[in-house]
């Protein structure tokens, strides 16, 4: 424990450096976060006198920097907390959001919680019509009145219109944004992403081997080097072998700079399963939702991903089953938590199709609809299960507890 504290204050003197070179002299407000974990890490040291002159330090600032009420936070604390969803938790997304959204609306004019509200935005969005009705739209728009020659958010609103396949208009911000850093690695990714999505694979190729020239060690670029190759094997049977070759040395790359990196396991397992290597495969899935259980994110994709492999190359519906249900205990509406919903009642539906009495069938639709929350459609489905399927203890559980529900 001790070891942990010492590490936590090193790690609060960085961020307290980190802020007073950002921002200068004024950063009072931006450090009420930082001086309260001072405070609590000092408090479990046992170093009660250092604690105690670190909640003073926040008393002043309170005094300072007075709020609408005792109890209201500053909005440095909405938008620090953000910030620790976003950068420790990324399943806490939907929380960032919220933080943030609380600090845009107590200082709409600060760019700083207007840039994170928009990432935060872009990362929870789903399912949506049209590039009008994107919340995440209109925040990128609005950051970039608020600052125009900011890149980073020119590719995230490029990649929305592309979405909507605007491809002209997302073109033109990926454009402009190569124009004003052209040699940031996270512009040039997403400029990467963008091509390969319209099919320029060799553009994309190109500038992701400018970045990995000047920082060899990013494991986000090996991942997106490998997936341009990927897509390129796919266009060309030729090259084929080498192509092949270049995806997986890039894959183990990024795991081996980032063993956490689930997304390069993942990709690394449908690899393997695309040249019929299901034993390697196997095992590489069963690694990524290890490392998304160490690192406690991603689990939604690693599911989906293993899922998918066992249903279309293990060819086993029962162990695809229980991983589509493992995707929909996650957090709701994702893209994958769709898919998982979607794919769960594909194999239903067909299920009811080849035999109309398949009480496994309808108690599938009935856990669909009991997590997507259409409480009525799910107590019919597992009426249905219970009929075809007599005395089934999950079906008669999850019956009782949605008529419990009701009332």
């Amino acid at each position: 424990m001790q070891d942990l504290l010492e590490e936590s204050r090193d790690d609060l003197e960085k961020a307290e450096e980190h802020i007073r070179k950002q921002h200068g002299d004024n950063c009072e407000k931006q450090l009420i976060v930082t001086y309260g974990n001072f405070a609590w890490v000092y408090y479990h040291k046992g170093e009660h006198e250092k604690s105690q002159t670190y909640l003073d330090k926040l008393e002043g600032i309170k005094k300072k920097f007075p709020t609408e009420s005792p109890s209201a936070l500053h909005p440095e604390t909405y938008g620090e907390k953000g910030n620790a969803f976003m950068k420790f938790f990324h399943q806490y997304n939907e929380k960032a959001k919220e933080c943030f959204e609380k600090a845009v609306e107590l200082e709409p004019e600060e760019i700083e919680w207007n840039k994170s509200y928009a990432v935060a935005l872009y990362r929870t969005e789903s399912n949506l019509t049209s590039f009008e009705e994107s919340p995440a739209s209109r925040q990128l728009r609005r950051v970039l009145e608020l600052d125009p020659n900011n890149a980073h958010m020119m590719v995230l609103l490029g990649l929305k219109h592309a979405d909507y396949e605007e491809y002209q208009k997302a073109e033109e911000l990926m454009e402009r944004a190569m124009k004003l850093d052209p040699d940031k690695p996270y512009v040039i990714q997403y400029v990467a992403k963008f091509y390969r999505k319209i099919g320029k694979v060799e553009e994309s190729i190109v500038l992701l081997k400018r970045a990995l020239e000047r920082t060899p060690d990013s494991a986000l670029l090996h991942h997106q080097l490998a997936l341009s190759y990927g897509r390129k094997t796919a266009n060309n049977r030729e090259e084929t072998e080498d192509l092949l070759r270049l995806r997986i040395q890039h894959l183990e790359q990024a795991i081996s700079l980032k063993p956490s990196f689930v997304w390069a396991r993942v990709e690394l397992g449908r690899f393997y399963a695309e040249i019929r290597d299901n034993r390697k495969a196997e095992e590489m899935f069963k690694k990524a939702i290890e490392a998304a259980n160490d690192s406690n994110e991603y689990h939604q994709i690693a599911y989906l991903k293993y899922a998918n492999f066992l249903l279309y190359q293990e060819r086993s519906v029962p162990m695809a089953v229980v991983y589509y249900k493992k995707g929909l205990q996650l957090q709701k509406d994702t893209t994958e938590w769709n898919v998982c919903a979607r794919k769960l009642e594909k194999i239903a539906n067909d299920k009811i199709s080849r035999n109309p009495i398949d009480g496994e069938a309808f108690g599938i639709l009935g856990y669909v609809n009991q997590m997507r929350g259409d409480t009525c459609q799910a107590i019919e489905c597992y009426e249905k299960a219970i009929l075809y399927d007599p005395g089934n203890e999950e079906y008669l559980t999850a019956l009782c507890d949605l008529r419990l529900s009701l009332q």
